[in-house]
């Protein structure tokens, strides 16, 4: 009979992706069969599932550790946020339509059931299933109608075990506050705790532990100390931007333009981890670094409202200070669609604005059309002459002139464009620095040595590691107990 646990959170961000992908490859590395999964995820990093649709980037990675094709029944539900107040809805990989926060509130008990239908699939051939919360099930005033934490767990009756993230504070606060506010209900759910990204000597929080379990009767299932591994990792959502600092280690930089909408800019980690190179995060408010290398401009969910907003902070001017001082410049999808002539809206797929003048470094045009593409593909660049391998999740059709310089073939048919002297680029293409070849390659052009690293192999050894620090550290027999 197959097993379930799940992961909840004091709140965001406290690390429940990691966890879940390092248990993942952890039991996988065991022997035993396991599924992920993820009923209800926000984010505009998304990723092409294997049968076909999109999933949150966070499934895709615990499919990765669990060794299996990633699915779109391990997150039936997610959510891309398109402004300050609603978001497109993604139901079994396919886009049902947007909502804003009130409506979208309206929607979930009948989504419940698409949520109850895909975990039904996934537990079916597996030996456990671990799955992720979202945000915290302390936050009861979204109780009702719930798919993400209690409302999932009650229904398909999944015990829950409560995260804990001392690095921000608070711990057992949030730990005691949780239990206190939970309702009866909810709170036999709960099969204990553990604590993540602890720093120095875990015993020191003895005494914490068994503060926590005397209010509160959980027992705990560890302390995990801070993994460093876990930034080798793609990031689930933007909140991970926040953190990054602009640090300079003597590298060639790399300006990345940071939007509210920013998508997949998981496509960067590949460049982060290089030691030749300084990837700068600019942020609202901030400058282009003058002696930047290149800019990148990653993929966005709202092309037009983040072309104006780029335009608002003064973006564009520098950006053409950087190209006519011999810079190079690469936009990826919606970044791709940004550096055309104009960005058309017809039917008004993103918003109310139809249309807006691009920054005029391609000459395309784009024109956003209601069909999405979402496809994994094998490709190649004809610029650099090496394989690539990617995905594509987007809306829209670009063409213009600088199109007959194709910046990819995508399963053999032209992608994206290259200017006239070669030092400006756009694609469809994500994940194109993956590829070692073409990173070495690109970056070569910038005058960085790189040894052409494959990023997945990376990705693959700081699962490992991080599920050996888990071995280490938590009560994992404990936690197959728990699991029913």
């Amino acid at each position: 009979m197959t097993r379930a646990i799940m992961f909840q959170g004091t709140g965001s961000d406290v690390g429940k992706t990691v966890l879940v992908a390092g248990l993942c490859r952890l039991l996988t590395n065991r022997g035993l069969s396991v599924r992920p999964f993820k009923p209800q995820n926000m984010s505009n990093n998304a990723a092409v599932a294997e049968d076909g649709g999109e999933i949150g980037r966070a499934q895709w990675l615990q499919a990765l550790a669990c060794r299996v094709p990633p699915s779109v029944d391990m997150n039936p539900v997610l959510l891309k946020p398109q402004s300050e107040t609603g978001s497109q809805v993604v139901v079994h990989g396919r886009v049902r339509g947007a909502a804003r926060g009130r409506d979208y509130q309206k929607l979930k008990p009948e989504l419940l059931g698409a949520v109850l239908e895909s975990y039904e699939r996934i537990r079916a051939g597996a030996d456990v299933v671990i799955a992720e919360g979202a945000g915290s099930p302390a936050e009861v005033n979204l109780r009702a109608g719930d798919i993400a934490n209690m409302g999932f767990a009650t229904a398909a009756d999944v015990p829950v075990i409560l995260v804990g993230d001392i690095d921000r504070g608070g711990v057992i606060a949030s730990l005691v506050g949780t239990h206190a506010i939970l309702p009866e209900t909810d709170r036999a759910m709960i099969a204990g705790f553990l604590i993540n990204k602890f720093r120095g000597d875990v015993s020191l929080f003895d005494d914490g532990l068994t503060a926590i379990t005397r209010h509160t009767g959980w027992r705990s299932f560890g302390v995990l100390p801070w993994l460093k591994q876990a930034g080798r990792l793609p990031a689930e959502d933007s909140v991970a931007l926040e953190r990054m600092a602009a640090i300079s280690g003597g590298g060639a930089k790399i300006a990345v333009p940071i939007l509210d909408r920013v998508a997949n800019f998981d496509d960067l980690d590949p460049l982060v981890g290089e030691p030749g190179v300084d990837v700068v995060m600019v942020r609202a408010g901030e400058r282009i670094p003058a002696d930047a290398a290149a800019i990148v401009i990653p993929g966005s969910k709202s092309t037009i409202a983040d072309l104006i907003r780029f335009r608002e902070n003064g973006w564009h001017r520098e950006i053409s200070a950087h190209v006519a001082r011999g810079g190079q410049v690469v936009g990826v999808c919606g970044g791709y669609q940004m550096l055309g002539k104009q960005v058309r809206d017809p039917l008004g797929i993103e918003g109310d604005i139809r249309e807006t003048e691009g920054l005029g470094l391609l000459d395309v045009v784009t024109e956003m059309a209601p069909e999405k593409r979402v496809e994994t593909v094998s490709a190649r660049s004809p610029v650099f002459g090496v394989d690539l391998t990617g995905y594509e999740i987007h809306l829209g059709v670009t063409a213009g002139p600088d199109c007959a310089r194709p910046a990819a073939l995508i399963d053999g048919k032209p992608d994206g464009a290259v200017s006239a002297d070669g030092r400006i680029f756009g694609t469809y293409l994500h994940g194109l620095f993956d590829s070692g070849a073409f990173r070495a390659a690109w970056l070569d052009s910038l005058g960085v040595v790189s040894d052409g690293g494959d990023h997945r192999s990376r990705v693959e050894a700081a699962l490992d590691e991080i599920a050996g620090e888990m071995e280490r550290h938590l009560d994992v027999e404990a936690i197959l107990q728990a699991a029913r």
